[in-house]
């Protein structure tokens, strides 16, 4: 296992077009498209992680602090079993679908969809999990049978460095490649032609990305952050909700983009849920947070600078943590109470270890708050009784949501995760990363003996109208009121009651009816 750590070197810019230009020539050599070729590449990026998880350690301990722990948990392994999970799987996506939905008529045109790579495409990451945001979508792109580009963050310029080392050491160079860089280098790639853009990282950034995508019709995928709420009712587990809350704040040192932005706790629950926060920062951090091992560092001064003034601007109270260290970019998990939404905590995305709180007057509030902040934000944490958590659910929108918890909706790698709105638009994960990078591709094929059934399309179109209205008009089943009117096997299966509800009354009755005829009938026969 190789644990040095290369160095950092930017690509040159004059070297960048070139390298587009062989990955969009093998694409259209179609070398990619065959699945033996997706799964040799896919199973010798895993073997390079594995050779590399040394490295990666150390360089992910160097770019953000993270302790090897969270590096396995999220981004060595993360990314390993996604290569595994996806070769599994690989042959049965790839394969042509079904059309579903299809009248018995149109069943003659053997009507089918093929799943076909969108083409080359570019893959940009972020630092904050500089593996997983970067070889997640990237592990999609190559399975869907695309040429591919990574562009790491330079924010993590090590982990940069050595993934750079795994793709160009273990891959086919002629359709995957990496450009290291910052602005200079990101503007050239988007100088390029893309078959699709895969952007993860702010919204401000994404913007950039969208409006230079939209001048050549490029379809993105971004996956942005958001001001994520979490909402804490008067019946909810104050112990639980402090635990798990905090958990997400103390991960990665609150550099997640689903992390909570802000928490809107009812007032019966507040003094609860506040010393609760306070019991749970001592068992997570005995010896308190700076010196635990078990906790990270801010990724760089200038968002050490943004999240202290954050902490500086605020009018609220800090009541758990505080404490900051420039030098060593520490910043204490610290839990302040907040008097509105125009607090400098809540207004923009701390991404870090920030949970400013406002008391709420019930779920009404709570509820109209989190829309007024943001309307689509990544995601969603309820906390409280069933009836209450899935209120919360249905009145509110986001990305993803975990229930009684902190983004365990984001933790499961199978299951699709992706931004609405103002958080992002596409998805990836599991089988939605393969899908991402993929063009779902209706095609029918005519048999020549069909001619004879489909001359009513030809023109002179005299005296056809009623032929083609009585083989394509689909008959409503509601009135004019916009109520349902049951068809003939409705009718008869529900009694002509209309529901099931009706139905069971009617069976009833009718039942009761017999029962009573039958008893009549008997008597007589006795007589």
């Amino acid at each position: 296992m190789d644990a040095r750590v290369p160095p950092f070197v930017h690509t040159p810019v004059e070297k960048i077009q070139p390298l587009v230009d062989r990955t969009r020539r093998t694409f259209l050599a179609h070398k990619t498209k065959d699945v033996k070729y997706r799964l040799v590449q896919l199973r010798k990026l895993y073997w390079g992680l594995k050779d590399n998880e040394g490295a990666l350690l150390e360089a992910c301990r160097l770019d953000i602090g993270k302790q090897a722990f969270e590096t396995f948990l999220t981004e060595i392994n993360w990314v390993e079993n996604d290569i595994v999970y996806t070769c599994n799987n690989l042959a049965g996506w790839a394969k042509d679908e079904k059309a579903r939905d299809i009248p018995l008529t149109n069943l003659i045109v053997s009507p089918k969809i093929r799943n076909e790579p969108l083409g080359a495409v570019l893959v940009i990451g972020a630092y904050n999990f500089p593996v997983q945001l970067s070889l997640g979508p990237f592990i999609g792109a190559m399975a869907a049978g695309c040429t591919a580009i990574l562009k790491p963050s330079e924010g993590a310029p090590n982990t940069a460095a050595v993934m750079q080392r795994i793709i160009e050491g273990h891959l086919d160079p002629a359709a995957y490649g990496v450009v290291q860089g910052a602005i200079p280098e990101t503007t050239r790639l988007l100088e390029q032609k893309w078959d699709k853009i895969f952007y993860t990282g702010s919204a401000a950034v994404g913007t950039i990305i969208a409006k230079k995508a939209a001048e050549t019709l490029t379809p993105v995928a971004l996956e942005l952050g958001g001001l994520n709420p979490a909402i804490i009712s008067k019946n909810a587990d104050a112990r639980l909700a402090a635990r798990r809350l905090l958990w997400g704040k103390v991960m990665n040192a609150g550099q997640v983009c689903l992390s909570h932005n802000y928490t809107l706790v009812d007032k019966e629950i507040l003094p609860t849920f506040v010393e609760q926060l306070k019991l749970a920062m001592r068992e997570f951090f005995p010896d308190g947070a700076k010196a635990s091992p078990d906790y990270g560092r801010i990724a760089s001064d200038r968002h050490f600078q943004r999240l202290k003034a954050m902490v500086d601007n605020s009018r609220g109270k800090i009541v758990v943590g505080g404490t900051m260290d420039a030098q060593e970019r520490f910043i204490e998990p610290t839990v302040v109470l907040v008097q509105d939404i125009d607090d400098s905590m809540i207004k923009d995305e701390s991404f870090g270890p920030l949970m400013p709180i406002l008391a709420v007057d019930g779920l009404d509030e709570a509820i109209r708050t989190a829309n007024a902040v943001q309307s689509t934000p990544l995601a969603l944490y309820p906390f409280g009784n069933k009836a209450e958590t899935t209120r919360i659910l249905r009145e509110t929108r986001s990305g993803g949501a975990s229930v009684n918890d902190s983004y365990f909706h984001g933790s499961i790698p199978t299951l699709a995760f992706g931004g609405v709105g103002e958080s992002g638009t596409g998805a990836y994960r599991g089988k939605a990363s393969f899908d991402c990078f993929t063009h779902k591709r209706s095609v029918t094929s005519t048999p020549s003996w069909v001619e004879s059934l489909i001359a009513i399309r030809y023109p002179p179109y005299a005296g056809k109208l009623s032929r083609m209205q009585r083989m394509n008009t689909l008959k409503p089943n509601f009135d004019r009121d916009g109520k349902a009117s049951p068809g003939l096997v409705s009718y008869i299966m529900t009694l002509g009651g209309g529901s099931a509800q009706s139905a069971v009354a009617r069976y009833v009755l009718a039942a009761a009816a017999a029962f009573g005829v039958k008893k009549l009938l008997d008597k007589r026969s006795k007589l």
